[in-house]
């Protein structure tokens, strides 16, 4: 598509306060972007106006999103407003769509300087939702402190942007699309691309597609069912599992991406997938997973429904890794997992001898670690797990992954499960979220609870409840040193560890004018008896009961419980 010199403008504008991008870049209301004067303007000119001006020109940026409402209009200005700032090459997902962990895919084979991605994660979409811009880095991965902080430095005094204010895009029509602009030696050029392809051929790469064939559509294939919950994620599920490895068609549900995402809270949780839940209840189904909005999250489920929950999920795939052909070849380097995760991975590290990493919540750490050769495979307990084939959460991948071990294992979920309990014993977890806590009241509690522990006394104190009691061995602020770079990262989580292990974890999300979210993280391992039918709400509930009278988070809160238990 050809067209005539394009006029670039220089807007004046005014800086905005509030731009300061977190760990998943800035989430803001709908609203906010739609009626702020110039609000997407200024955080898109920061991102621009951050990377020094010779690494911008005729460089490439990778754009797409989880197809979530106000994405088509973003796009549309990014792209102009990429053309204006000297950017030589977009590449840009089909109508706009991509996966994070298709656009980390996308960055590091086509050698962008970077990607600006378009998701605010778990957070609700449509008009009234939510909506979030990320930028990921040279290495496809979400972009370091160091850079967001510059970002928003940018933000703070901002007083222009550049603008190619005619310059307009087909998202629908695969191929490249040229542009002539004023003052411009060189043609611009925006590349509509299909993000799926690259990330199938990716993914062929790693697993052995062959035996998975077998399994999912073979003589005596395994009944699955995948819930792509009206997300990003639906079209690369349907293009991977129903038309390359043979499911048939009706496997895959909710696999059309929408605005608003059907409407539903689009969330990989037992709270939020019932209806999966119920379907795989009865036996009918071996396996069946969920997907997040835009797919970097999953959700791990056998027959009758048993949740695999997202520690025992990585501490799994870490047992059996070497079902996974790309770890045959390249061999392991590193496993990794964030502090409130359950200690299930550890076990499996200790006995295989392989260096073990616990970083601070956030996708970042990991990818710091794995450029540095250190880390392999990774793993949250948000329901995020991925491995160094890029550099962000891949909800997929973990799918293929757990479908890779029951190939080679010729073995049920539940056998594999089961076996891994009875080889290292089950970390029982559990986590508490309390949404929308006004933010003084959370921080004052955090605030109260770190002195509490910080007090030589509390060491060796002892807890009751009922016939258990729990001595406490250890406590504090939970702090990281980076082994690669040696920046500490402070203020991450207060944790109190009993002698027997289990583990009480406080922490702070989302402060923002929604209100904040309280987690309470309890993690619990027992050696014996791990095939008891018990639910792990009902193993922790001593340590809930000692976590929640410690906070007098109820009574500060005036509630009576958490809004989700996971």
């Amino acid at each position: 598509m050809d067209s005539g010199p394009l006029r670039v403008s220089t807007v004046p504008t005014s800086p905005y306060p509030d731009q300061r991008p977190g760990a998943n870049g800035l989430r803001r209301k709908v609203h906010i972007f739609r009626t702020r004067r110039n609000y997407l303007h200024n955080f898109i000119q920061s991102i621009f106006s951050s990377i020094d001006l010779r690494d911008r020109q005729g460089s490439t940026v990778v754009v797409g999103g989880d197809g979530r409402h106000f994405s088509q209009a973003a796009i549309e200005v990014i792209v102009q407003m990429a053309a204006a700032n000297g950017v030589g090459r977009l590449i840009v997902g089909h109508n706009g769509l991509m996966s994070p962990a298709a656009g980390s895919c996308v960055i590091r084979k086509s050698k962008a300087i970077g990607g600006i991605l378009l998701s605010a994660g778990r957070r609700p979409a449509g008009p009234d939702g939510d909506f979030g811009i990320k930028f990921n880095s040279a290495n496809g991965g979400p972009a370091s402190e160091a850079v967001t902080g510059k970002i928003y430095q940018v933000s703070r005094t901002l007083e222009e942007f550049a603008i190619c204010p005619g310059l307009r895009v087909d998202l629908t029509t695969l191929g490249k699309q040229t542009f002539d602009l004023e003052n411009k030696f060189k043609p611009f050029t925006v590349e509509i691309v299909d993000s799926i392809e690259s990330y199938a051929n990716l993914m062929r790469n790693i697993f052995d597609f062959a035996a998975l064939k077998v399994l999912l559509s073979g003589e005596n294939h395994i009944k699955i069912r995948l819930d792509a919950m009206h997300g990003v994620v639906g079209p690369y599920v349907k293009r991977i599992l129903c038309e390359e490895l043979g499911c048939p068609a009706n496997s895959a549900i909710n696999c059309v991406p929408t605005e608003d995402f059907g409407g539903q809270r689009h969330n990989p949780d037992l709270v939020y997938v019932a209806d999966l839940v119920d379907s795989v209840r009865d036996g009918e189904y071996d396996f069946a997973a969920a997907f997040d909005g835009d797919g970097d999250r999953n959700l791990i489920l056998g027959r009758r429904g048993l949740f695999v929950t997202p520690s025992d999920s990585l501490a799994v795939i870490a047992d059996n890794i070497f079902c996974i052909p790309y770890f045959q070849h390249g061999g392991v380097r590193g496993f990794a997992r964030s502090m409130p995760t359950s200690a299930a991975l550890d076990r499996v590290a200790k006995a295989s001898k392989i260096e073990l990493y616990e970083t601070p919540p956030g996708w970042k750490f990991f990818g710091s670690l794995m450029d540095a050769g250190r880390l392999s495979l990774c793993g949250d307990e948000s329901f995020g797990t991925s491995a160094d084939h890029l550099r962000e959460k891949d909800g997929l991948w973990t799918a293929l992954a757990w479908l890779s071990i029951l190939a080679t294992r010729r073995q049920s979920l539940e056998d594999v499960l089961r076996d891994h309990w009875f080889k290292y014993g089950r970390n029982y977890y559990t986590r508490y979220d309390y949404d929308n806590v006004d933010v003084e009241t959370a921080c004052e509690m955090m605030e109260d609870l770190e002195l509490l522990i910080a007090d030589k006394s509390f060491v060796k104190q002892r807890f009751a409840v009922e016939d258990q009691i729990y001595h406490v061995e250890k406590a504090d602020n939970f702090e990281y040193t980076d082994p690669v770079d040696s920046i500490i990262t402070r203020n991450q989580g207060l944790r109190i560890i009993f002698s027997d292990g289990s583990r009480i974890i406080y922490r702070l999300s989302g402060t923002c004018s929604d209100g904040a979210t309280v987690h309470i993280h309890l993690d619990s391992y027992e050696k014996e008896d791990v095939f008891q039918d018990a639910q792990p709400q009902v193993v922790l509930a001593p340590l809930a009961t000692i976590a929640v009278k410690m906070s007098q988070l109820h009574r500060r809160i005036g509630r009576n419980g958490p809004s989700v238990i996971t």
